[in-house]
């Protein structure tokens, strides 16, 4: 499960330029997550992930992070190898401002860095050097780093789809050949109905070019759908509703941050209360849905269609 909260191997006020070794090896699903606070004559920073520490001649430079504030606010990120830097990638939507605190967190995936900043997703950087060779952590220019931590997942499934206490019902729900992830629509039946207490966890990758797709706990006996999530892309609008008796109720739309983006990796877990559901993503809190559907345990079914590549599904 993607946890902000138990890193491990935390430095605390790590002096700057800092380079240091990285205490475990980048698989998929391991994060560094760094906090700190850009002063206010700071120019740039970098976050540099390396293969090595040597200066001369320079250690590759796997996935170079660099906000920039100088000219227009930006993020460069780009790769150094055999001491030349490669193209470019340059994200304008930066969430950093001087003066102000950040919490970064870069997650390892098969084939890319996936970055957030303060809880919102942010980019993503395909791999140039593969993961296995990065063995050094480098953090320069101005900025103040209160701490590096990182946490490396035991649980994390990014070549095989799997499903815990869960009985799939559907004879679509079957694993296309040489592919990591469910056919989709997806449906299967809770082995425990739903109530308090109970949580669904779903990973999966949105699709690069998603419009929207749909999570419904739904009970199999009257076919209400108890709470629909529908996130859509297109309009950057995280939809909220229930289908009972029949016939669809008052959308929710309200959210503080949309926390979904074409191409990435996600978590997404709904927890089952006395009075509602809530709802994170990749580790934020991000909506709570009041029970329309009163009968808690005829929830029994989770339903999963759209523009997602659906990876792993559990319920406990």
């Amino acid at each position: 499960m993607l946890s902000l909260k138990n890193l491990q191997n935390i430095i605390y006020n790590p002096v700057i330029p800092y380079v240091g070794t990285i205490p475990g090896q980048l698989e998929p699903g391991t994060l560094i997550v760094i906090r700190g606070h850009v002063p206010c004559d700071s120019d740039r920073f970098q976050v540099d992930l390396q293969c090595g520490s040597s200066v001369k001649p320079r250690a590759d430079v796997a996935f170079h992070f660099n906000p920039r504030f100088k000219w227009s606010d930006c993020i460069v990120c780009n790769t150094l190898k055999n001491e030349k830097w490669g193209w470019e990638e340059i994200t304008y939507d930066t969430p950093f401002k001087k003066e102000k605190s950040f919490e970064i967190v870069i997650m390892v995936l098969k084939d890319k860095f996936q970055v957030a900043v303060n809880g919102k997703h942010i980019l993503l950087y395909a791999h140039r050097i593969t993961p296995g060779k990065i063995d050094t952590l480098g953090i320069y220019g101005k900025v103040n780093v209160h701490s590096v931590g990182y946490s490396f997942s035991s649980d994390f499934t990014s070549t095989q789809a799997s499903t815990l206490e869960l009985t799939e019902i559907s004879k679509e729900n079957v694993l296309k050949p040489d592919t990591p992830h469910f056919t989709l629509p997806f449906t299967a039946r809770l082995n425990s109905s739903m109530g308090p207490g109970r949580t669904v966890v779903i990973k999966g990758e949105v699709n690069k070019t998603a419009k929207g797709f749909n999570v419904d706990l739904v009970s199999g006996k009257s076919k209400d759908i108890a709470l629909h999530l529908n996130p859509r892309l297109n309009i950057k609008a995280f939809v909220r509703n229930s289908f009972l008796h029949e016939s669809w109720g008052e959308e929710e739309r309200n959210i503080t941050c949309f926390p979904f983006s074409p191409g990435m990796y996600f978590e997404m877990i709904i927890y089952c209360d006395v009075r509602e559901f809530k709802v994170a993503v990749n580790g934020v809190h991000s909506l709570e849905y009041k029970h329309r559907f009163k009968e808690l345990s005829n929830i029994d079914t989770l339903e999963i269609d759209g523009d997602i590549h659906l990876l792993e599904v559990r319920s406990w």
